[in-house]
């Protein structure tokens, strides 16, 4: 008989115990649902210990550590054995410190494991709309936890000495174990705004810092979009460690940790003359108040950001035997870009498909699907509000997004890459570091005359990798590796913009659409919002629904490519593969799961289009 769950009754020895019935039951998704989410909710609500959800994308890595996977626990009085204690999904040794100490030597009876550390960070750019679901969605709180542990006796209680050895740490064969000591009072973190960098306390030294130098919490949380600060968790993994990359979005159940022994800047004795150990120590080991642990006993890889579609079955559900309503849902979304982009209908086109774009392929040569749009020709007497009001409505409709006016001061100041600390060994994070289908909006109408100093050459040269590539330059200050990304970037420009794309359209406004620019946008918000929901849902469905692009014969595509070839001799297989892109996000768009001959003619009218406009603006700009 299967047992009810109640998340009350976990503990770690619970969940050792009945491992397979345990993760059974976390299998179902109203289960897992009711599980509290720690984004969303203050931990003053969640007990040390409890069971709980965190829901983000794993933005670093740290080193493997060694800690005690069981222990033996003894009498002060005699040295007898009292117990055999379990340490596993814990960061806090349990025992009597009255009455009993703890055996950490490496006798037969002691067992040690190892654990990888992933630091997790909420969603960057997640908009409003999207916690707001969240929060709804946060499960229930849990009761409050008995105090009486599993496989300890009614006495035992948890000491504030964490896992040591003669309070120093252990080197086993090349991994650290995590010494852990008595919790100290500690050091204030200052939040400072902007960058995240190390700052100088002005209170005098304490034991934590004896240089005076403490951690901002800004630099702890390391949110790429510095001015859109989040939540973070330190999720402890015990297996499968290889499974998981930078920059996937995951949601993980495990139990909380939130001891205050924790706090790495209230141990730092004898650290006094190596700063950079205490700086390392202190970023490896933050405050728990700040950034809670997470022990993982079940994680899931999510294939998107939107909290109204989180359990997979929902895409059957509103993806099948709902044609109408997605034709219907389809031109609302399409007439309202049509309007708002000055009664343009083929940069409605373009735009819905950017809006539907992933990498679906990719390999170690190149990668297809991604969709940079630039959108030029914005009339002037719109600007500046107009690029920023085209956003506020993308916000709307997209989970996670952000606008990054391309200002000399952000081109130059703004971290762009994740670069690598060796003070504090942390990866400090860059605004490109981003989750996967997050929109990146690029207003280049803000560029203004002045000079790109180094920094901001850096980073048009690192923007244009990501939008040829899907691939970011992370620094490492010796060397620069690349990571896969899958971030689509809109770029808003008066002329065609200085970054590349993999689609450039001028737009065609209408006139009289000029004047009534900022009317048409605030009536555009004003008709979506009771449907809001259901055009949310129907783009990110359509982005990761599975899209069969062999059900269109051949021999049509053949025919096509040798009139198009005997036509313009400058057309390439390059040409072709991005026909075939824009016919696939086409068929996406209008929420069809197979490409259709009407999708692939449409591809082509759109492309001669455009190319056409190209033609006119280059002729109009020789033109004296």
């Amino acid at each position: 008989m299967e047992l009810e769950f109640n998340s009350t009754s976990w503990t770690p020895e619970h969940f050792i115990a009945h491992e397979t019935t345990c993760l059974k039951q976390l299998s179902a998704d109203t289960v897992w649902s009711s599980i509290p989410l720690l984004n969303c909710t203050e931990l003053a609500h969640l007990p040390d210990g409890c069971l709980v959800r965190f829901r983000g994308m794993l933005q670093d890595m740290q080193d493997p550590e060694c800690y005690l996977e069981q222990y033996t626990v003894r009498a002060k009085s005699d040295g007898s054995v009292v117990r055999q204690q379990n340490g596993k999904y814990r960061d806090i040794l349990l025992f009597n410190a009255a009455s009993e100490v703890v055996d950490t030597g490496c006798n037969g009876d002691n067992k040690f494991g190892e654990r990888r550390s992933l630091f997790v960070i909420t969603i960057p750019g997640q908009n409003p709309w999207a916690e707001v679901c969240e929060k709804e969605q946060k499960g229930n709180l849990p009761l409050k936890l008995s105090e009486a542990q599993d496989g300890c006796d009614g006495d035992a209680i948890r000491s504030s000495v964490k896992r040591t050895l003669d309070d120093e740490d252990m080197e086993v064969d090349g991994l650290t174990i995590a010494a852990e000591r008595s919790s100290a009072d500690t050091t204030s973190t200052t939040s400072v705004k902007g960058p995240k960098k190390m700052t100088t306390n002005d209170a005098p030294a304490t034991a934590a810092a004896p240089s005076g130098v403490v951690l901002s919490a800004d630099y702890l949380l390391n949110s790429p979009i510095a001015d859109r600060p989040g939540k973070a968790c330190l999720v402890k993994l015990y297996s499968n460690y290889d499974d998981w990359t930078l920059n996937t979005v995951i949601e993980v159940v495990g139990f909380l940790s939130v001891d205050p022994a924790l706090d790495g800047s209230g141990d730092s004795t004898g650290m006094d003359e190596f700063d950079d150990d205490v700086s390392e120590h202190q970023a490896t080991h933050p405050p728990p108040s700040l950034i809670p642990r997470l022990h993982a006993i079940s994680v899931r890889k999510l294939s998107h950001t939107n909290p109204l579609l989180h359990e997979q079955s929902q895409q059957a559900e509103v993806g099948d035997g709902r044609d109408v309503a997605s034709e219907t849902t389809y031109k609302d979304l399409h007439n309202l870009f049509t309007q708002c982009l000055f009664g343009d209908g083929i940069a409605a086109d373009y735009l819905l498909c950017h809006l539907v774009s992933s990498v679906y392929i990719r390999d170690e040569v190149e990668c297809r699907g991604q969709f940079c749009l630039n959108m030029s020709n914005i009339p002037a007497e719109v600007l500046p509000d107009y690029t920023r009001s085209l956003y506020e409505l993308l916000e709307l409709l997209l989970p996670a997004s952000h606008y990054l006016p391309m200002t000399l001061e952000n081109m130059n100041t703004v971290q762009f890459v994740p670069k690598k600390d060796y003070t504090t060994n942390k990866l400090t994070s860059g605004l490109l570091q981003l989750a996967p289908h997050t929109h990146l909006v690029l207003d280049e109408t803000r560029l203004q005359t002045g000079k790109l100093e180094s920094a901001g050459v850096e980073a048009v040269k690192h923007v244009a990798h990501l939008i040829k590539s899907q691939q970011l330059k992370y620094n490492f200050q010796f060397y620069q590796l690349d990571f896969n990304a899958d971030v689509p970037v809109l770029v808003l420009s008066e002329g065609k913009s200085m970054l590349p794309s993999n689609c450039y359209l001028p737009i065609v406004p209408d006139l009289d659409a000029i004047k009534l620019i900022e009317e048409t946008i605030k009536a555009g918000r004003h008709y979506i919002t009771p449907k809001l929901n259901e055009m949310r849902l129907y783009l990110t469905i359509a982005r990761v629904r599975e899209f069969d692009m062999k059900s269109l014969d051949p021999t049509v595509v053949q025919d096509d490519f040798v009139r198009m070839r005997t036509e313009n001799s400058a057309i390439t297989m390059d040409d072709l593969h991005a026909l075939f892109v824009l016919a696939r996000l086409l068929g996406l768009s209008r929420g069809r799961k197979s490409l259709q001959r009407e999708d692939w003619e449409r591809a082509k009218v759109l492309e001669n289009e455009r190319r056409n406009r190209i033609e006119m603006f280059s002729r109009t700009k020789t033109e004296p």
